[in-house]
């Protein structure tokens, strides 16, 4: 009786945190599912014989005993999802947010009341997008037109639980629905409806396993069926619309009562997890906004956060996060920009990150076009750039780079940017592909003269991230290298921290990888980064280790600086830079990124490129006690020993000789780039091990308290 009375207030308990509104880590589902077999078990047991009452017995206990491991398993995840309910002891009485939300613009125009449609266009701005269409803009609206996701492939059936599957029924929605106001055509009328009762049949906006409801397709379904409610309003009938729109006020209801400020709660502003849902949020609310009492609450619930999450963002144009998540990232910000100047009239672009962020996008692309200097998160590494790997299909769709590169198009327009133009043009020039071309037909001006790419400079230094990349020239066949050595989201937030106790950082996907490069020459990745990590490790990049040791908090989980003080952080930096004809030489100070336990008194490294030599890079490092201390060189391939202190990597006709001048003795070892790849949503701690290409370690004989290491790379055909 005792066991059965624990069972059914454990029973009881489980359905309560089961409930919609509720972040429920999947373990718990399972939990429930079993608690109610289990019961029904107990309860025949009661009613037949002993040996069946022995049999609900075991069963009870296989629930404990598999319960027990799943929530170990999940630890890490439970963390970080702890880290989010963990009130901060900076933070007294109202919560920051909330006076935001009473000061900042959020109300619509008054002339766009009981208009639809009014998120983004109006009935007479899709008059001139219509003109558009037919003349200057008919081959990006033609091109647009190919690749209507709902005529070409069914949304995912409910649940839809596979990785990002919602996310593309949301764009799909949008998608088609500007279609069919553009065309007329009812073919796309009906694909935006197909795909809007999608929407609606999912019981959960999300993965059930992780913050369902609340979380990245929750965004991308808001923003979807919200414009897709908006545009095609006056298309729909009364029923129709109601259920679309009972659909939007439910699940709306669900995310901004998630995000609701309260007393001591932060939030990760710069996060990409924070500002799409809240694109959605704010998309969904100016859909509604006079049709519901709680859309003007939503709206000013979004401009609140949205001050901070343009307070926070980048300073000099560089993405954190790595160049996957600027592709995936980026169009949410966009997209909230154009909602609120369009609904409210309030523009919110004028920031130096919006400003230069065509100098990332420019100088994060290699020569060939088909990759990027890799820094941070980004798809597999070596596999995606051999074509293998699982991600692929999305990476390169029909064999082509998929970067959004007309995101361009739209801060072209806005700051009237020939160079942002010109990085756009230069981009499609390879085939690049967006997710949303429809919006090409928005945000294209054709009367912005672009600035060709070959008159745009050649190396840029990204001062607040410390990022430097450099390329002899514009062409395919280009020599180019990326240096990186500063704290993981740029010196900016040493300042706002303070001054933002409601801030919390999120850094998982930027990597412990001060001091560290990649090298590109002759149409050829020659060295560098390791790709996305379910535990991002330094030792996968081309810097250095201290008995065995990398940077930053490195191995606990998937973000390797939680925990570390940021005012540490921000001491790693480029400390010199010299650009001289065919000459560059970078110095960076790397030696408080590591934990001071490791005892590193000085880590300074520099790097320097010669047409007539190639690359040199010295390491200048000093410890408290003695150490091991190890250089580390990663190539996609494989290396070719030559004698104790050279070596070659034959990359396709291009080969990259290496030879080690300092220490005279030394250690070499060469093995599998070895590392944890990103799991199932939730768990990206979790992954499988995998191997991503070779790593070359250069370590000393001995434990030592100083070495010079000097390492030489010549590029030779």
């Amino acid at each position: 009786m005792i066991f059965k009375r624990r069972m059914e207030a454990c029973r009881k308990e489980t359905s309560v945190v089961l409930c919609e509104a509720s972040v429920t880590p999947w373990w718990k589902s399972f939990l429930a599912i079993f608690i109610t077999e289990a019961q029904r078990s107990t309860e025949f047991a009661q009613r037949h014989s002993l040996q069946a009452r022995l049999l609900s017995f075991i069963i009870l206990l296989m629930i404990v005993s598999l319960v027990s491991p799943i929530t170990r398993s999940l630890a890490q995840d439970q963390r970080e999802l702890e880290a989010e309910k963990i009130k901060s002891n900076k933070l007294k009485g109202e919560h920051p947010l909330l006076e935001l939300m009473r000061s900042r613009k959020s109300s619509l125009r008054p002339e766009l009341m009981g208009v639809h449609p009014r998120v983004y266009v109006t009935d007479k701005e899709l008059d001139e997008l219509r003109q558009r269409a037919r003349t200057t803009h008919r081959d990006l609206w033609q091109q647009a037109l190919r690749k209507v996701r709902a005529l070409k492939t069914e949304p995912a059936a409910p649940p839809a639980q596979q990785r990002r599957a919602q996310n593309e029924v949301g764009i799909g929605i949008a998608e088609a629905a500007l279609a069919y106001k553009i065309e007329g055509d009812r073919k796309y009328l009906e694909a935006a409806k197909k795909y809007m009762d999608a929407a609606v049949s999912y019981d959960i906006w999300g993965y059930a396993n992780d913050k369902p409801n609340v979380d990245l397709a929750a965004g991308h379904l808001l923003y979807g069926l919200g414009w897709g409610y908006d545009l095609l309003y006056h298309d729909l009938n009364e029923q129709e619309r109601t259920r679309y729109r009972d659909k939007l006020i439910k699940q709306a209801r669900l995310l901004g009562d998630y995000f609701k400020p309260k007393p001591g709660r932060t939030f990760a502003y710069s996060q990409n997890h924070l500002f799409i849902p809240i694109t959605g949020l704010a998309v969904a609310a100016y859909a509604l906004y006079g049709e519901t009492p709680e859309a003007a609450d939503w709206s000013k619930l979004a401009r609140a956060f949205y001050d901070r999450v343009l307070a926070t963002y980048s300073q000099d144009g560089y993405y954190y996060e790595g160049f996957e998540y600027w592709i995936f990232a980026t169009p949410w910000l966009v997209h909230y920009l154009d909602a609120q100047a369009h609904a409210t009239g309030e523009d919110l672009y004028e920031l130096p990150g919006f400003r230069e962020m065509h100098k990332y996008v420019a100088h994060a692309m290699l020569p060939s076009g088909q990759y990027i200097f890799d820094f941070g998160d980004v798809f597999e590494g070596p596999l995606t750039r051999a074509s293998k790997g699982e991600e692929v299909a999305r990476t390169h769709p029909g064999g082509h780079f998929h970067t959004n590169y007309n995101l361009l198009y739209r801060l072209a327009q806005r700051f009237q940017s020939g160079e942002a133009q010109g990085v756009a043009n230069w981009l499609k020039s390879f085939n690049q592909v967006n997710a949303e071309d429809f919006w090409s037909l928005v945000w294209y001006d054709p009367n912005v003269k672009p600035i060709p790419i070959e008159r745009q400079e050649t190396s840029y230094y990204f001062r607040d991230h410390e990022v430097f990349y450099w390329r002899s020239n514009w062409t395919k066949d280009a020599t180019a290298f990326a240096f990186k050595c500063g704290p993981p989201e740029g010196h900016h937030p040493a300042s706002l921290l303070p001054q933002f106790p409601d801030w919390r950082l999120s850094d998982g996907h930027a990597h412990p990888d001060a001091n560290s490069f990649i090298i590109f020459a002759r149409g050829r990745y020659l060295t560098g980064d390791s790709g996305y990590e379910g535990v991002p490790m330094t030792e996968h990049h081309n810097t250095l280790l201290v008995n065995g040791k990398g940077q930053a908090k490195e191995g606990l989980g998937h973000d390797a600086f939680a925990g570390v003080p940021y005012e540490r952080l921000d001491k790693i930096r480029i400390v010199d830079v010299k650009v001289e004809d065919n000459r560059v030489v970078l110095r960076g100070y790397a030696t408080v990124a590591y934990d001071p336990a490791l005892g590193l008194r000085r880590f300074i490294r520099e790097f320097e490129y010669t047409s007539a030599v190639g690359f040199t890079v010295r390491d200048e490092v000093e410890t408290l006690n003695p150490a091991v201390l190890t250089s580390l060189l990663h190539v996609d391939d494989h290396f070719e020993k030559k004698d104790a202190n050279k070596f070659v990597v034959n990359a396709a006709g291009i080969s990259l000789l290496i030879e080690i001048s300092e220490p005279k003795e030394s250690k070499a070892a060469l093995e599998a780039n070895a590392l944890t790849a990103p799991g199932p949503p939730g768990s990206v701690d979790k992954g499988e091990r995998q191997e991503r290409g070779q790593k070359l370690s250069i370590s000393t004989t001995m434990p030592t308290k100083a070495v010079h290491f000097v390492m030489h790379l010549q590029i030779e055909k």
